[in-house]
């Protein structure tokens, strides 16, 4: 396994390499949930302090993942997917990373406390202690219900994003953390089904090295079932309108239909890993459109314009 460059050496790293560290892709998903959570919360917010909660959200999440980043820097070394990332392409120096991460950490909680609330600013410590230790430290490595448990970390956002408005927790942000909870073993296994073969040449012990395909297309098709009625349970509870009831029984049937292919299947056959690639690029649109026909429906029902 390729070893990571050594600290002492002079590194050509610049903006673009401690940009890539904070993982911008899986920051954007953060950002738009916490959005969400914070657009439909109950009550005003000030624009700025609005502004200044999801940039938090942002910060806090971009150093979890450079946190995560600077441990597993000899595991992405030996990842083809990952080979590329500024640590084990020996473009920065790992102890840059690990303070850029707590440097981006500690801001974030700092600032969301003194210019939001304490209590959004608790669960963002959580969620960054969540992400960097329990699930980067604990859980990968240890564990092929690491994406399980270690699901929680990325359910935060919405919850925060509420939390910044009305400054305490209702059953609606539990909800929100519940549908991201139970989406993110599905998404995260869908990708683990055709990168396999990295996790395996690393020792990280995804399901489906552990347990095999089979196993893990039936957890995927499991859970993408449970989750259903846990996206309609705001409708159903009287928290979230019809706009929202349609768009999550429309999204949760389309996405039980993109994992049947993946979770009634067992071999592979001359399409390769198709219907997992499939089912791994709806599971974004899924929650990006399922979190926005709340926002949608909240606007909606605040201006009068539905009951």
């Amino acid at each position: 396994m390729t070893q990571a460059a050594p600290s002492t050496t002079r590194l050509p790293a610049d903006w673009r390499d401690f940009f890539a560290l904070t993982k911008p892709r899986v920051m954007t998903l953060v950002i738009f949930t916490g959005l969400c959570g914070l657009l439909a919360a109950p009550g005003p917010i000030h624009p700025v302090i609005g502004f200044t909660a999801i940039l938090c959200i942002a910060l806090g999440a971009g150093g979890a993942a450079a946190l995560n980043q600077w441990w597993e820097a000899e595991i992405d070394s030996g990842m083809k997917r990952t080979a590329a990332r500024p640590l084990p392409a020996g473009r920065m120096r790992r102890d840059d990373a690990r303070d850029f991460g707590l440097l981006l950490a500690g801001a974030s909680v700092v600032i969301m406390g003194v210019a939001v609330n304490w209590l959004a600013a608790a669960i963002l410590f959580a969620s960054i202690v969540y992400y960097a230790v329990v699930y980067t430290i604990w859980l990968k490595p240890r564990t092929p219900q690491n994406i399980v448990i270690g699901g929680g970390a990325g359910a935060f956002p919405p919850v925060i994003g509420w939390v910044a408005v009305t400054g305490d927790i209702t059953v609606m942000p539990v909800l929100l953390f519940a549908i991201i909870f139970l989406w993110t073993p599905p998404h995260f296994w869908a990708l683990a089904l055709f990168v396999q073969s990295d996790y395996a040449k690393v020792g990280i012990p995804m399901l489906p090295v552990v347990r095999g395909e089979v196993t893990t297309r039936r957890h995927i098709l499991a859970y993408a079932i449970v989750l259903s009625p846990v996206a309609l349970a705001p409708f159903l509870l009287g928290l979230a309108g019809a706009i929202y009831g349609i768009a999550a029984l429309v999204l949760s049937l389309l996405f039980i239909a993109a994992s049947l292919p993946v979770g009634l299947r067992r071999t592979v056959q001359g399409d390769g890993m198709a219907p997992e690639k499939r089912l791994f690029g709806f599971s974004i649109v899924y929650l990006f459109a399922l979190f926005g026909a709340l926002v949608v429906d909240r606007a909606l029902a605040y201006n009068g314009v539905i009951a």
